[in-house]
């Protein structure tokens, strides 16, 4: 399947990595391909740039978001929440018309230092602003509630936990949990229609003061029937 991935970041570095291994071919999308390559600092977050994972992924494209997004049967929308409308709109309605998106943003904000806050919670969710500003999108919300190598290798826990699905369109949720399973996830909970993303969402400030506890993020969340 040919998929893009919008964001260079440790999420779309992992995602990228887990789509090829599963044996996708992947297209990265970022807004300038040459900045993203020159750039050598790490990010905000103190992660090694963009270019060094490329380096050793040689079979992973990199393009504007729009030639990313252009001719792909799934898009993963990978970047910060605080851009994931921008970064839609630069890959284009028309082109994002009727393709299934994979939503893993999340609605942080910053602006007050950490932990962050919620731009969006209780009766909305990024998820559903997403879907409303892109109705040709067939918008699922996962993976969200995970830290970036456990999206992609949930086996690293050594033991099985819970990874959540939301959308209105349940082919769109099937592919998900396709790409889901195909991951090693085998506990995946459809929780309805898209409206359900303000619960994982709103998650956040839990899933963040728990890795403060615990002093890493490599954990997730069971749910024990």
């Amino acid at each position: 399947m040919d998929i893009a991935v919008l964001g260079t970041g440790m999420v779309g570095q992992a995602l990228a990595g887990g789509l090829t291994r599963l044996g996708h071919s992947v297209t990265v999308g970022t807004r300038d391909p040459g900045a993203t390559l020159a750039r050598t600092e790490p990010d905000g977050m103190g992660n090694p740039p963009f270019a060094a994972w490329h380096a050793e992924h040689a079979d992973v494209a990199l393009a504007t978001y729009a030639d990313a997004a252009a001719g792909a049967e799934l898009v993963v929308l990978a970047g910060n929440g605080s851009a994931a409308l921008d970064m839609l709109t630069a890959a284009g309605a028309e082109a994002l018309d009727g393709v299934v998106l994979l939503d893993i943003s999340n609605p942080l904000d910053f602006s007050a230092g950490f932990p962050p806050s919620l731009f969006v919670k209780d009766t909305d969710s990024l998820g559903e602003r997403i879907q409303a500003s892109f109705p040709g999108l067939r918008v699922v919300k996962s993976l969200n509630t995970l830290t970036a190598p456990l999206m992609v290798d949930p086996s690293l826990l050594g033991e099985p936990s819970t990874v959540f699905v939301s959308g209105d369109d349940p082919a769109a949720k099937a592919l998900v949990t396709e790409i889901l399973t195909g991951f090693g996830h085998t506990d995946v909970i459809d929780l309805g229609g898209i409206e359900t993303a303000r619960g994982t969402e709103m998650l956040l400030p839990l899933w963040l003061r728990t890795m403060g506890a615990l002093g890493t993020g490599m954990f997730n969340f069971r749910v024990v029937r």
